[in-house]
């Protein structure tokens, strides 16, 4: 455990590191970037430890993994993001422990947040997720609404009892005019997220960048870079 503290520490100052150096490149404070560690596959052994590094927001994208980690770990002063497409007969269980919905995309799940969000007494922040990838009418390959129906679905968290609207988040695209250039689809991010907060003003959060692009992401103006396997390493899969 302790050589395990021990790489994650030189992990995230490595991480840290790099996102001061982006931030120092793009003429930006370090503090206006919250780091995001994606724990998603990891145990709460892990969870726990990055904790007493100094972490305080995770990430996980699946309900079945995410529940019982985020119960094991309750009482760490920790922020929980739900990242991941999240299917509505799932949403009950999200709102037990996820203060933040990174992957809102349609009225449907709008709906069901709202529901059990008032159920449970909580308030839940809600970000759009934006397919970069998507046409005009469709959802993109990884989830998310089109850009064109960002303006709608804003305006339905916004009126919804037990959510807060709190802004935008993108996986950089695999297919579509932004594959493949990553900083260019941050920007349209960006743009986006000036439009939304001249309806929303509070709706700043910009979720972008991982492992691979946070610099791309920093760069552009994102707030907030989900981090897995610089911090976390590279997990063995099973079987």
């Amino acid at each position: 455990m302790t050589d395990r503290k021990g790489e994650l520490a030189a992990n995230l100052a490595k991480v840290e590191q790099r996102i001061a150096d982006a931030c120092a490149a793009a003429g930006r404070e370090r503090d206006e970037v919250t780091l995001i560690v994606v724990t998603k596959t990891y145990p709460a052994s892990d969870v726990r430890l990055l904790s007493g590094l100094g972490v305080r927001h995770v990430a996980e994208n699946k309900d079945q993994d995410a529940a019982p980690k985020a119960a094991e770990c309750s009482e760490l002063p920790l922020s929980w993001h739900f990242v991941g497409q999240l299917q509505t007969n799932k949403v009950r269980s999200v709102v037990g422990y996820a203060d933040v919905v990174q992957s809102v995309d349609r009225a449907r799940l709008v709906t069901a947040l709202s529901k059990e969000a008032v159920r449970a007494g909580r308030e839940v922040g809600c970000l759009l997720q934006v397919a970069l990838d998507a046409g005009v009418e469709e959802r993109g390959e990884r989830g998310g609404v089109a850009p064109g129906g960002v303006e709608e679905l804003a305006a339905l968290v916004a009126g919804s009892p037990g959510l807060r609207l709190d802004g935008l988040m993108t996986v950089a695209p695999l297919s579509g005019e932004y594959a493949g250039r990553r900083r260019e689809a941050f920007g349209r991010l960006m743009d986006l997220s000036t439009d939304l907060r001249r309806t929303h003003p509070a709706a700043n959060m910009v979720s972008a960048g991982m492992s691979a692009d946070l610099e791309e992401a920093v760069a552009a103006g994102a707030t907030h870079v989900r981090v897995g396997t610089a911090v976390l390493g590279v997990r063995a899969r099973l079987g």
